[in-house]
This record gives structure tokens, sequence and C-alpha cells, in this order.
């Protein structure tokens, strides 16, 4: 994944709270902008001793008023080492019952251990263990280095919390310095949870394996999974916003795989997150330190065909394992914080955090632009005494800007358009409203190829209002797609300056909205280009609500006049097909893109399956076509066969019907098309790798593209949803 150097400023808003009085206040119902800034003399040394007059701080030029002021000063005197005790022990010490309060007092409620503690002069370190990418030997690692942190590195200044995510994000233990407290939260932990989804890998077949056999894939039901991991990290740093100080987050994992549909506007709104809710993330891979031998280890089933003997297989581990580590190494980057990777003391990520969170001011002013316009404000931050600045002495480590708010419901035409301009375009990702999204590519012309776009959104996030009786909603649509130099490639339609554009009403009956939960709304749209390397940016907004969606991915066009293998398109899984009128999307009412739309046959259109899941209950369409095949010279007529067969494992479970093709289209030039019909009431529920074999008879080629599937088993016909 692709490193965003991102810079905003924390903006912490809070509400009137009780705060044990030393720690830093802010009693207002406004809104503040808190900003932290460290001060360094030339030796890089923090200076400890400056005043609020020695500040001052410009948004957008202009000088604010610093109402909050307080000066962080954190010690690194390290704790007496705990002595040793049982798990059983320690936990019936902490969970022992307090004596009783005589009857005439006051019992107030138990606080949680983090109001109970003052934050002033302390460092705030969040434990953040994603079990959901570590395996069991991962997780025991990760939670033995935590204990150590506990046990011998935890220093004075420290308050520590712990959060997990299994199936959900959990906060163990708020922020506190009761060691014992934290020793039993740890050695509580569940090794195991989430290990379901710790195997992940791409959802691509093994481009190395030419043995003619193949393994499951295990990942099709986890496609949104790098998505849930991120957006479950950016729950975590928006958990400690409501903290003004500056906080380290060191987050365990075994790192973060590409499941085949990586979403980098994910990845930049977590990024972005942690960066206004002032968290430096430190990253630490729990592997270690990783020997991988030629042919694999016991972890995973045994590599087939010659990639043992060539070092393709290996090759193929060690650049998934790479993979792997980018998005940690980006998180950690872009947040401030640091990468700890191929090091078997996984505690030196708290060591590093420690390290990096020196003495800081805290800064808080009521911006003088009470705006709310959604724009972005620049921020600087000076020391006012030139005798300081002479002397080496300037203030650094703050961030440079931030967002203003703005409520949707108060948009006007013009700022909605704006908003979705803006959000398509600057560095500052929305992911409020998951999406997916699938580019697909069939050959119009021999330098001229229709990129089919399609995009789903989960039923259950769309919200609805009743109006005139019914409901309804509507949703904007926008799309930019850059070319490999980050430009817009030329020839794009008139009415698609971004490339795409729509406005969507959608109307659905009582009867539909009780199925929402379980249905997912599919918009498609298209785009003619020639063959290139492209990234594509699409965002959705729902009107009713404002809430907005990103997604952005890259995807490569072939130019197939060089190919001399067997050249084809895109391959289609589909469950659904629809009336082209009840289609959604430009690309189905524009006459001159249906005229020939390769995926518009006898006005109903085939709907991409994007994620690839099915139900006993659906029939799979499958749909490709094949490009220039070899004509016989006394028929005239190409002769393309072609099967579709699914295996679990290395053993094949089905075969469908042969067909043969004899024609070419009427519609396009050299183009010869499958559809296959398959019912999958006959086959059994469960993870498929499904292979096309086409042959060209004719001109003795052939292609075995492979894809994953996973069927589902029946819905009840009470839940069944269209």
């Amino acid at each position: 994944m692709k490193k965003y150097k991102i810079l905003a400023v924390a903006v912490v808003f809070l509400a009137f709270q009780k705060i044990p009085a030393q720690d830093v206040v802010f009693r207002s119902q406004t809104k503040l902008v808190v900003v932290n800034v460290s001060v360094k003399d030339k030796s890089g040394n923090p200076v400890t001793t400056l005043k609020k007059e020695d500040f001052e701080i410009l948004e957008d030029g202009k000088k604010q008023d610093i109402s909050q002021f307080e000066l962080e000063k954190l010690a690194n005197d390290l704790l007496p080492p705990t002595e040793p005790e049982g798990p059983k022990q320690l936990e019936q010490r902490v969970a022992a019952p307090k004596p009783a309060a005589p009857a005439t007092a006051t019992v107030a409620p138990k606080a949680p251990a983090a109001e109970q503690v003052s934050r002033k002069d302390r460092r705030l370190v969040a434990m953040f263990f994603d079990m959901t990418t570590m395996p069991q030997l991962d997780q025991l690692r990760a939670q033995e280095n935590a204990i150590k942190f506990i046990n011998t590195q935890m220093t004075s200044s420290d308050l520590v919390e712990i959060l997990t995510y299994g199936n959900k994000l959990n906060v163990i233990e708020d922020f506190t310095d009761d060691r014992e407290r934290l020793l039993a939260d740890l050695k509580k932990l569940v090794i195991g949870e989430g290990t379901g989804l710790a195997g992940a890998a791409a959802t691509s077949g093994d481009e190395n394996d030419d043995s003619g056999t193949f393994t499951q894939d295990d990942t099709e039901f986890n496609i949104f999974n790098t998505d849930r991991q991120l957006a479950a990290l950016e729950d975590a740093v928006k958990k400690l916003a409501a903290f003004p100080e500056k906080k380290a987050l060191v987050y365990f994992s075994s790192g973060i795989s590409k499941n085949g549909i990586d979403n980098q506007s994910q990845l930049k709104n977590t990024i972005n997150s942690a960066v206004r809710a002032n968290v430096a993330i430190y990253s630490v891979d729990a592997r270690g330190l990783q020997a991988s031998a030629p042919s694999g280890d016991a972890s995973t089933a045994s590599s087939r065909g010659t990639g043992n003997i060539s070092g393709t297989n290996q090759q193929s581990r060690r650049n998934s394992f790479n993979d792997s580590q980018e998005t940690l190494t980006t998180l950690s980057a872009d947040t401030g914080g640091k990468a700890l990777l191929d090091d078997n003391d996984l505690s030196m990520g708290f060591k590093q955090a420690q390290t990096d969170l020196g003495s800081y001011y805290i800064l808080a002013y009521y911006s003088k632009n009470t705006a709310e316009d959604g724009k972005y404000r620049h921020l600087q931050v000076r020391l006012t005494n030139t005798q300081l600045t002479a002397q080496g002495i300037k203030p650094t480590d703050y961030k440079e800007g931030y967002y203003a708010n703005k409520v949707f419901q108060k948009f006007t035409s013009a700022d909605k358009e704006q908003q979705l301009q803006e959000a398509l375009t600057l560095g500052d990702p929305v992911t409020d409203l998951p999406l997916v999204l699938q580019a697909d590519y069939f050959r119009v012309a021999n330098n001229r190829y229709f990129v089919p776009i399609s995009v789903k959104i989960p039923g259950s996030e769309i919200a609805l209002a009743k109006k005139n009786g019914a409901e309804t909603t509507d949703f904007d649509f926008v799309g930019q797609v850059l070319d490999a130099k980050g430009k817009v490639p030329t020839g794009l339609p008139n009415w698609a300056t971004l490339g795409v554009r729509d406005l969507i009403q959608v109307k659905l009956k009582d009867t539909d909205v009780a199925q929402l939960e379980k249905r997912n709304f599919q918009y498609d749209t298209g785009l003619t280009l020639p063959p290139g390397n492209y990234t594509i940016r699409f965002l959705a907004r729902e009107n009713q609500t404002g809430k907005m969606g990103m997604f952005e991915e890259k995807f490569a066009i072939p130019d197939l006049s060089t190919e001399k293998a067997l050249k084809l398109s895109s391959i289609i899984w589909s469950s659904q097909k629809e009336s082209v009128s009840a289609a959604v999307g430009s690309a189905s009412t524009d006459k001159r893109v249906n005229a020939n739309h390769p995926l518009i046959e006898n006005g109903q259109k085939i709907i991409p399956s994007i994620t690839n899941v099915f139900r006993k209950d659906q029939t799979l369409y499958v749909y490709f076509e094949v490009y220039d095949a070899s004509v016989d010279a006394t028929s005239k007529t190409p002769s393309v066969a072609a099967e579709i067969d699914l295996y679990r494992g290395a053993r094949k479970v089905f075969t469908s019907a042969p067909a043969r093709v004899n024609k070419l289209a009427t519609t396009r030039p050299g183009v010869t098309p499958f559809n296959f019909t398959i019912p999958l009431d006959k086959i059994a529920a469960g993870r498929y790798t499904a292979q096309v074999s086409v042959i060209d008879e004719t001109g003795r080629k052939f292609a075995f593209p492979r894809g994953q599937i996973a069927i589902l088993p029946d819905q009840p016909k009470q839940e069944a949803a269209n």
C-alpha cells in the first residue's frame, strides 16, 4: 500500500466533565481547538520553562487568543520490578471485595480506573491487540511481551490502557497505573480469539502453482477484513481523542494482509483520524524475526508444482510477508510513530513510545472564525521571545491544520456539490458509509476498452426517510479515474469531468424496507478507456444523513493487441440479472453505451457480484469474452470450447456442461462471447476455487483463469430478499 504523508491538527471537542483538578481542564460547551507542541533546543533537548506568553498561534494567518495552557513534564524513572505472581492469585487479589462502607455513609459509584488517576504529567500508552491478524503463537508472544513491559519497563509517568479486537473493539482496561490490575487483565486475554480470520491471504490464485491442482483460499468470506481491522483501529483512536494529551498506541498484529479488494481510502481515513486525535501508532509485528524454509513450514499446507524447485514459491511467500508489513509501516510513519518489525523483543514498541513521548505543552483556543463551513484551516505556532529563537529554540511536532465542522442539513446545493468535489480530491477521505467496488474490462475496439464499474453498499447502512407515505432516499455518486501519471485520461465524455457523476433516487416498498438489513444496494456505471494502469476513486453520499464513503483502488487494462496467448476479457461472476430499465446507474440509461454493452443481452443485464458470495437457492451466471480466436480456413468460423470447474483443495467437485461457440458476435468484431448458467442447489455450501477452462481448438491456444467463490446455505423463504 502506498504511503501517505498527512498533516492535520488534533481537534478535540470537549463538553464539561469532572476531571481531577490537577489535570488539564476544559470547562466549556464551546468547541475548542487543542494543539500539542513540543519545544526543543538546538541539541534536541526538551525545553520545559516556557509560559503561555511565550507562544502565539495563527489560524489562517490570524492570531488567536490562547485560553488554555499546560505543561506535561514526563519523567522516565523505572518502577521497581514486580514480584512474580501466578495469574490465579493475582486475579483473586484484584477481584477481592473491598470492606463495606458504614451504613450511614453515602457510597458513590465506583469509577473506572482511568478516572481515578490524574493524567497530569503522565504518558498515555494504549495497548491494542488485533486478534484477527494473529495466530495463537503470535497472540501468546504479544501477551508475554506486554506483561514484560508492565513488570520491568513501566515508568512512574506511564498510564496504560488495554484494547482488543476480535469480532468487535473491546476496552479491557481504561488508563491506569495499577500494575496488578493490568497484569491480571493481560493474563486473562483469550488466546485464540479471532484466529479464524488470521489466515487471510490474497484472494487471487497462486500464480506460482503450475501443478494443475489447487488449494482453497479462505479469504472470500473475509473480503472486508482489512477495512474492518483498519476501521477498528480508527474507532480506537477516536475513543482516545477525548483526551487532549498526546497518546501512543502500541498496535500488536501479525501484519495486515492485502485481500484482493484493497480500499486505500480506509487506510487514509484511519491515519487522518489518528492525526486528529493526536495518536502516534507504534506498529509491532508479533511474528518477530522470521526465517522461512524454502518449501514452507507446518503452518500451511504444502505447496505443489515446480515452485519449490524454481524458488518462485519462496519468493511469493516473501512478497506476501512484505506486503503484510507495508500497511504497518504506513500507519506508523504517517502518524508520527514507528514500526517495529523483524525483532523478537516485542516490548521495543513500548520503549520507543516512551522515548518519543517526551515533555510537551498543551495549548487550546477558541477559533475566531466561527463559520461552520467545513473548510481546511492552516495553523502556525511561533515563539514570541526572539531571544529564544536566536538560541535555536523552536516549537516542533505540532499539526499544521484541521477541517472545520459543517452540518450537512444546512448545506446549500453549492455546498453539497463542493463537498463532493473536495472529498474526492483532497487527502482526507471519509468512510462513514462502507462500500466495495469492482472495475472490469471488455474490448470494444483495438485500443479501446469498456470498463463496467460496480459499487455495492450494505442495505443496513442506508438511512431512509418517509416522504409522501413511501420510503425514499437518494444517493450522489462521484468517480474519478486517474492514469499512471495521476492525470485525468483524455477522451472522457463532457458530462463526466471527473469520470462519473450521478444522482440516484431510491424508492422502496414497505416489504423491501423490512428486508433492508439482508440486502445490498448496487450501482453500476461505465467508462471507455485505452489500455494502461489506472487508479479509481469513488465516492457515494446518502443524502438524508450526509453519510459518505469512499473506495480507492488501482486497476489495469491490458493491451490485448500485443498478447500472443489466448485473449480474454474479465470474468464476471453473478447471481442476478435484471431489466435494463430497472438497473441503477448512468451506464444503464445511456442508449449509446447500451448498444454495445457487453453485460446486456435481450434487455437483461448481468449484475457483477463483486464479493463472489452466493447462496444455494440462487443461479450462478458466468460471462466472459474471447477475442480474435483463430478461424478455420474452410468454414471461416472459430471453434472455442469452455467449461467451469469447482475445486475444494485438490479435489474437483463440479464440472459444468461444456460450451462450444462457433460464431462471432455481430455487434463487435472479433468477439466470441460465453454465457454459463449454473444452478447452485446441487452444490454443497462451502468455499471453492473456480477455474474457467478455455480452449481455442483451431488456434491451439488455451487459458485457465481462476478465482474464488463462496456458496452459503439456502436462505429461509420468509427472510429471502431480492
